[in-house]
């Protein structure tokens, strides 16, 4: 079997936690972590990367895909769109002691 390249574009969000920069695609529900943004970004590329050469290596690249909810179009699969990224608030029931 031949091997292919195909390229894809993934929303990507990048949050900060305490000293941490997470990198997150909820179209893959993958995510990985750097000391800062150039770190996560670059790692989150390898982890996309070695995440699709691994459901490739083991035949279930269309089957994780298809649960995640991606399309296949003429061969080609395209992931979900996200059409919103935005803050909402919410209030936490918190009990005094």
């Amino acid at each position: 079997m031949k091997k292919v390249q195909i390229q894809v574009k993934l929303p990507v969000s990048f949050l900060k936690e305490g000293n941490s920069f997470i990198a997150y695609t909820p179209v893959l529900d993958l995510s990985t972590v750097g000391k800062n943004f150039d770190e996560a970004q670059k790692r989150f590329s390898e982890a996309v990367q070695i995440f699709l050469e691994e459901l490739a290596k083991a035949g279930t690249l269309d089957e994780v895909l298809t649960e995640l909810g991606w399309q296949k179009i003429n061969n080609t699969f395209s992931p979900p769109v996200v059409i919103a990224h935005h803050t909402e608030e919410f209030s936490i029931p918190a009990f005094a002691h």
